[in-house]
């Protein structure tokens, strides 16, 4: 029982980042929007973790999906 448990809240946990890559994309998209103060190396690394990040949601690995996302708002100071 505690096993069925466990693996229901995994996938319900998996749908709720699946769910939340495109939300964090949308926040990236918007600061970068707002021409942000970064150096050109930051922005760089932004973008490329920006495009990662799209890349691992559309593959469904939401785990590194978020993973590159909050990287890259860390480094938007968001």
């Amino acid at each position: 029982m505690k096993l069925i448990i466990a693996a229901a809240a995994l996938a319900v946990s998996s749908l709720a980042l699946a769910n939340n890559c495109p939300n964090e994309m949308k926040a990236i998209d918007a600061k970068l929007a707002s021409n942000p103060k970064l150096s050109a190396a930051d922005m760089g690394k932004v973008k490329a973790l920006r495009a990662e990040g799209e890349t691992f949601h559309k593959a469904g690995k939401h785990d590194e999906s978020m993973k590159a996302l909050g990287d890259a708002k860390k480094l938007l100071g968001l």
